[in-house]
């Protein structure tokens, strides 16, 4: 079972996808299971060394990074920082490894997800989908794993004078409200979120940038690993008649 967080989507155009695969066999059917699911997605270029992967010209433009950890006996997931500032690709891990650790890994350094080549084409079309739209694609024990890894590091991160505390206190009673109404709906859309908030749909990201700065968080999950792990998904008492304005 795979447990999905939604993110911040893409418009209805297109997903450009770039697969990294050094196994020739293999690339060439990812090139026809994309090719072959136009125009939903299309495949922009690829790699079959993290080498080649780097210096590609098609890289900055793709939506998803489809990419194999091992390249020629290259670790992948080492490069994911170098990857970043190559363009802003959702990162989605194939992999034919059942290796939990190597799986964990990769998502700590920034990949969005993780599927199995043995996966059926609809489920590995499907993660594509999902990751490029900004969502989290990862069966639950290694979200479980993921989210136990982050909150455990919060408390050991904070400084004497109580950083998370002052990040806290820093947010407005109306950035408080977004954040529980975010933690209690972890699987709403943002529309639906606005909808509840009373605000629009653009508002509401105007805020949800504000807040990702003033806490130090990436989008949505690491919020809800955050907000979670400081009681921020508590609903606030309310004054009688009090109102989300």
């Amino acid at each position: 079972m795979t447990v999905t967080v939604p993110l911040p989507g893409l418009a209805t155009r297109p997903i450009r996808v770039f697969v990294a695969e050094d196994h020739q066999i293999t690339l060439w059917g990812l090139n026809q299971l994309i090719e072959a699911s136009r125009p939903r997605m299309e495949m922009v270029g690829c790699a079959s060394t993290l080498d080649e992967l780097l210096c590609h010209d098609g890289l900055p433009g793709a939506d998803l990074l489809l990419l194999d950890l091992d390249l020629g006996g290259q670790d992948a997931a080492a490069a994911m920082d170098a990857l970043r500032q190559r363009g802003n690709a959702q990162v989605l891990v194939l992999t034919g490894a059942d290796d939990a650790a190597l799986h964990r890994g990769a998502v700590m350094r920034g990949a969005r997800g993780v599927v199995h080549k043995s996966a059926p084409a609809a489920t590995i079309l499907r993660a594509i989908e999902c990751v490029s739209e900004g969502q989290v694609w990862l069966h639950r024990a290694l979200m479980g794993e993921v989210l136990g890894l982050l909150t455990d590091g919060a408390p050991r991160a904070a400084a004497p004078r109580d950083p998370e505390a002052e990040r806290i206190a820093s947010l407005t009673p109306r950035e408080r409200d977004i954040i529980g109404v975010l933690l209690r709906q972890a699987g709403a859309k943002l529309l639906s979120v606005a909808d509840t908030l009373r605000m629009s749909e653009h508002t509401l990201r105007n805020h949800l940038t504000t807040i990702y700065a003033k806490l130090g968080v990436r989008g949505r999950l690491e919020l809800h690993v955050y907000g979670t792990a400081h009681g921020l998904d508590r609903e606030p008492a309310r004054a009688a008649g009090g109102a989300l304005s």
